[in-house]
Formats: structure tokens, sequence, C-alpha cells
């Protein structure tokens, strides 16, 4: 079965055509060279604007994406929304994303303290916020990726149908307890 990840870049400039969007790009990369299991990607680019992001995140849950990966907007200048975007739209936060990621991020930059990424579930989907500069999401989906295929497994617990995401182990291994 094909599973479908959202990847959803939030920037006031890209979302004009003012700038190249870098983040997008940069998670679809990444998750093509870890992936192992059929998927899809569902991309979309929206404004730093709190309502334009929680659409996005519910539509993207709605429309069957089993994982939704943000990228921007997690930062504290006024219009960096994500994060509250996304507690808007989520049932359950998972807050040791954004633990593992500042604390993975604080070996590269001080400025990482700053950074207020978080996870969280919207419907069938898993939703993490990244930050938007390529390296840095290199960085946190190496540190968070393990757990990712066994948390979608645990928010699709009881049904069949649902998406198994499969990794490839020669570049990541992801954990499911035995």
């Amino acid at each position: 079965m094909t599973a479908f990840i959202g990847i959803l870049t939030v920037s006031d400039r890209a979302s004009r055509g003012e700038y190249r969007d870098e983040g997008g790009p940069a998670i679809r990369a990444y998750l093509t060279e870890v992936l192992a299991s059929p998927w899809e990607s569902r991309e979309r680019i929206v404004p730093d604007d709190l309502d334009a992001i929680a659409a996005a995140i519910r539509q993207l849950a709605d429309d069957g994406c089993c994982l939704v990966v943000t990228t921007g907007g997690t930062g504290p200048a006024p219009r960096d929304v994500t994060p509250e975007a996304t507690e808007k739209v989520c049932t359950k936060m998972l807050p040791g994303f954004g633990e593992l990621m500042r604390q993975v991020s604080l070996a590269h930059v001080p400025t990482a303290i700053l950074s207020r990424q978080t996870a969280g579930v919207c419907g069938g989907a898993l939703v993490v916020n990244l930050p938007g500069r390529p390296k840095s999401i290199r960085e946190c989906l190496d540190a968070v990726f393990p757990a990712i295929p066994y948390c979608v497994d645990l928010i699709h617990t009881g049904n069949p149908a649902a998406p198994r995401l499969e990794t490839q182990p020669e570049r990541l291994v992801a954990f499911r307890p035995k």
C-alpha cells in the first residue's frame, strides 16, 4: 500500500513566489533516501498565518496522509506560528519530538534553544514541525525518524489497511518493539 506523506512549507515569501522553497524539497529528498516502502508526497506552501497553516495540516490529514512534515515558522518571531497551528488541530501533542530535535541541533548551533518545534496527532496523521534550513531538516529527521514508523503504526492501531512505513536499513533503522 502506498503511504501518503504531506510536506508543508510555511513561508510568507515562498508562498508569494519571492523566495525559492528549499525546505520542502529537502524533506522530499530525505524521505526518498530513507523510505523503502512506497510513498507519495502531497505538497503545499502556505504563508505564516495560523489559520492557513492549521487548515493545510487538517486538509493533508483528512486527505489520507499518515505523516505531515512541516518546515518553517518555528522560531520566536511574531509571524512564526507553526507550533500554535499544530496544537490547534492536534488531539494529542508529542513534545518529545521537539525536545530531541532541539537537543540534536544544540550540538551544531547555540540558537537551537530558540526553536519551538513540536509534534502531534491530527486525525490519522503524525504531524512533525521541522526548522526551515535543509541542513537542520536532515539533522532533525535523522534524530526523530527512527520513532516515526512505529508512531504511525500506533496511530493506526486496529486498522489493517493502514500504511506501514519501512526504512532503508542501511541508511536508517526504524525502531519497532518486538
